[in-house]
């Protein structure tokens, strides 16, 4: 099985028509996803071909889903204009959104992040500023690349886009039912708490991989989750060590702040729950290996 994305996703992408929906269509295309379409008001009513594939533009989101029957949405729109996407994604009541874009503001992102709470979170969002969610074998939703793995037992939850391939790629021995990159701003939609509880209830995930970074408590909470309500194997890796206080690195969520959200103190509230923590990515991919045969 799968959580979030499987065989039975059908999506669309809004911002098809430009270079990055574009190029990255084409991939999740190559990759067997089913892809139906486009959406930009502009170009409402023409179409595009993507690697042999001839895909009809919609107006809105609402119109899309209504002739094709999508899904679900994956976001390529410009950071000015994202947070209206997202809105008409929501309003559209289309049951997952993948937000791709990078640099959207944190305000918009609260905005839309709260509307979605207001609607009774129909639409769930993943992002922004991630690399999507692949299923390896079944789907793949964003521009996480879809030759570095096949489908086995392994889940994993990510903050880091490139974390996400590293460890896809070093655990492809085994093999994995989901990826997904949650994103490393300030305020996302999905979390490490969301996904670890989706991967616990997925009969065919085993054990879980976690990747967090500085800044926020969001690996202490999803340790105190895990600690309560995870009886499957997690192993966690948590980047940042390095980093000078005071300073983002990368994600606009990283960032240490008079000694809170560092490396060290999310290391120690995994561990105290259960979970092994790596000290480096390959490291990381190693106990998990560890740990599986021992399953």
């Amino acid at each position: 099985m799968s959580i979030f994305l499987d065989e039975n996703s059908v999506i669309i992408v809004q911002g098809l028509t430009g270079s990055e929906g574009t190029k990255h269509a084409g991939r999740m295309l190559a990759s067997g996803s089913k892809i139906v379409g486009g959406v930009n008001p502009r170009k409402a009513g023409t179409t595009v071909e993507i690697e042999g594939t001839e895909l009809p533009i919609f107006g809105t989101v609402a119109e899309a889903m209504s002739s094709t029957g999508a899904n679900v949405s994956v976001i390529f729109v410009p950071p000015a204009l994202a947070k209206g996407a997202v809105l008409e994604a929501i309003d559209a009541a289309i049951p997952l959104a993948i937000v791709i874009t990078e640099g959207i503001p944190v305000h918009d992102s609260a905005e839309f992040w709260a509307y979605a709470i207001s609607k009774g979170n129909t639409t769930q969002i993943i992002g922004p500023n991630c690399p999507g969610i692949i299923s390896p074998g079944k789907s793949n939703a964003g521009i996480i690349p879809s030759t570095i793995t096949e489908a086995g037992p392994i889940g994993l939850v990510s903050k880091s886009g490139t974390l996400t391939y590293q460890m896809m790629f070093e655990l492809r021995d085994l093999g994995f039912s989901t990826a997904i990159g949650i994103g490393g701003d300030p305020i996302i939609g999905t979390t490490h708490i969301d996904a670890l509880k989706a991967f616990e209830a997925d009969p065919e995930t085993r054990a879980i991989v976690m990747i967090g970074e500085i800044g926020g408590d969001a690996e202490e909470r999803a340790a105190a989750f895990i600690q309560e309500h995870v009886t499957k194997p997690v192993v966690a890796y948590v980047a940042g060590f390095t980093a000078p206080e005071g300073k983002t690195m990368g994600h606009a969520g990283a960032i240490v702040s008079d000694g809170a959200g560092t490396a060290q103190g999310k290391k120690e509230a995994l561990e105290a729950a259960g979970v092994r923590v790596g000290k480096t990515p390959s490291e990381t991919a190693a106990i998990l290996r560890e740990v599986y045969a021992a399953l």
